[in-house]
């Protein structure tokens, strides 16, 4: 076998450099992308609107600059509006509602033991009660002092 190849190396070596340049050429050829045709996007320059976004380009905008606030009630007339407090919205004031907690005097009352207690029923809100300061919102919503409010906790009760 040995002197096979050593008395036909040339022939090896031409076949080979042969069977690179077809594998080349082949390779090649086949990555070449050829664009052909005029029609314009939508995003070359001096392009018409695509039709599918005239009704967004056209349209007036979803948001004013002076949206209107939102005012809603969780409770169903027995209590008072817990989402007036700052840190409850709907979903704590619906949680709190099913934990029998109604009216502003209920958690300005809460003692130690019972924030503990509620907090402990409030899942991923765990810890809101002290850090926004429930009872001393609740103090003063139900004091009837939204002067002193929204002098502490913001405007908007």
């Amino acid at each position: 076998m040995s002197q096979l190849l050593a008395e036909n190396w040339i022939l090896l070596a031409i076949a080979l450099v042969v069977g690179l340049l077809v594998a080349w050429f082949l390779f090649r050829s086949s990555r070449r992308t050829r664009v052909t045709g005029t029609k314009q996007d939508v995003l070359d320059e001096g392009a018409a609107r695509a039709q599918r976004n005239n009704a967004l380009v056209d349209a007036p905008p979803a948001a004013t600059a002076d949206p209107q606030p939102v005012v809603t009630k969780v409770s169903d007339g027995n209590g008072d509006d817990l989402t007036r407090i700052k840190g409850v919205g709907p979903k704590l004031a619906a949680t709190l509602e099913s934990l029998g907690v109604t009216s502003f005097a209920q958690i300005a009352a809460w003692d130690e033991a019972e924030i503990d207690r509620i907090d402990a029923q409030l899942g991923r809100f765990e810890g809101r009660i002290r850090r926004d300061d429930w009872t001393g919102q609740a103090r003063l919503l139900a004091d009837g002092k939204a002067a002193d409010f929204n002098a502490k906790y913001g405007a908007g009760a």
